[in-house]
């Protein structure tokens, strides 16, 4: 039996681990578990799955689960008890379901600890990929990707020498808006970016595929994931969400993973890998059905986000940082009414252009970016 421990694991991400887990009880078994502030869902997670160590984002959530769960599980809270769930002696593998940067320390602990991670965290990579990748190198660590995208390509490539590659090609659906010209995106509504046409995700990450950060990201962390440099990656729109992403090798050969839009597969895959278990009965892929997939190319003026990322990716060190963090904050105000849907390009735009970049930035120097462009950010 394989034991888990699951890093936020009341997201869209954490929920859906819980639910492969609970279609393999005779493989998987759950070890220890974070949660941020939604507790009513943690204390049923806690009671369905016996975890011996949880954490969560409140001093005073920890306390009052302690006095209810008692010796039986052993609660932190804070940054410091992600870190303690990331590296639980008892886990097999860890799964980064957390989002955001604050993902970086736990998943460090836990290739410290010498755990392989299951990653979901994009922002992890995007934040400090050259450290995360040194650290699992050194440590013999693999990180096996959740993503669908990501795991699609590293399906793809199973078997196959990396000098072949040619091109990755991740999918993007285009998001809640992807049918809309630039000029209509005035004055859309919170409510409407949230409406994603294919995937069922939390509110960040909706966001982000809306303003094609998600994709963004993606293509940074396809980068160290695969070691592909930015000229070899590109990124094709295909609303469907059927292909997942696509290899194409030096011989013109295309490989592409298809299936529905259903997380719950490649996070099955990325615990079981190399195997692969059978999924209860489901949805299956009608092709048949489905007639015709559709596919365009990306354009950068109407999706500004993509064109970022891909100016922060080449010019690395700290850039991918500013990018980030500023995107993190400028999302947050957009949920909130404060800014509209098109001042997040302008967010992060103006952090991009006043930031000096700092070549091959140690952790500190990181965390200190990522802290100094959030206040400024927040402050503006």
């Amino acid at each position: 039996m394989k034991k888990i421990s699951l890093l936020g694991s009341t997201g869209s991400i954490g929920t859906q681990t819980l639910d492969v887990i609970r279609d393999h009880p005779q493989a998987f078994s759950l070890v220890a578990l974070s949660c941020g502030v939604n507790i009513e869902l943690a204390r049923n997670q806690i009671k369905e799955f016996k975890p011996k160590l949880v954490s969560v984002a409140k001093e005073e959530d920890a306390k009052n689960l302690q006095r209810e769960f008692g010796k039986e599980v052993e609660f932190y809270y804070g940054d410091a008890g992600l870190v303690e769930v990331a590296k639980s002696s008892d886990a097999d593998v860890v799964v980064t379901a957390i989002t955001g940067s604050v993902g970086l320390l736990p998943t460090l602990a836990a290739i410290d600890a010498g755990k392989p991670v299951a990653i979901a965290n994009k922002e992890t990579l995007v934040t400090a990929g050259h450290l995360v990748m040194e650290a699992a190198q050194k440590k013999g660590v693999s990180l096996i990707p959740v993503d669908s995208e990501h795991s699609a390509i590293f399906q793809a490539l199973n078997g196959e020498p990396h000098k072949a590659i040619d091109r990755l090609i991740l999918t993007a659906s285009g998001g809640s808006f992807r049918d809309k010209a630039r000029h209509e995106l005035q004055d859309v509504t919170v409510e409407q970016a949230l409406s994603h046409p294919n995937w069922s995700m939390g509110a960040k990450i909706t966001i982000d595929s809306a303003t094609m950060m998600n994709k963004g990201l993606e293509v940074i962390e396809a980068n160290w994931l695969f070691n592909t440099d930015y000229d070899h990656i590109d990124v094709v729109i295909h609303k469907e969400s059927i292909i997942h992403s696509m290899v194409e090798f030096h011989d013109r050969s295309v490989i592409a993973q298809l299936g529905t839009p259903d997380m719950r597969v490649p996070i099955q895959y990325a615990l079981t890998y190399p195997d692969r278990f059978a999924r209860p009965e489901g949805e299956r892929l009608n092709l048949a059905e489905l007639g015709k997939l559709h596919f365009k190319d990306l354009d950068f003026e109407r999706y500004r986000c993509m064109k970022f990322a891909y100016e922060a990716g080449k010019s690395g060190g700290t850039m991918p940082t500013v990018l980030n963090a500023a995107n993190e904050v400028a999302v947050a105000k957009f949920l909130k009414g404060e800014i509209t849907f098109l001042q997040i390009e302008d967010v992060i735009e103006q952090a991009l252009h006043t930031h000096t970049r700092q070549a091959n930035p140690s952790l500190e120097e990181i965390l200190a970016v990522d802290q100094a462009v959030r206040a400024r950010v927040m402050n503006n």
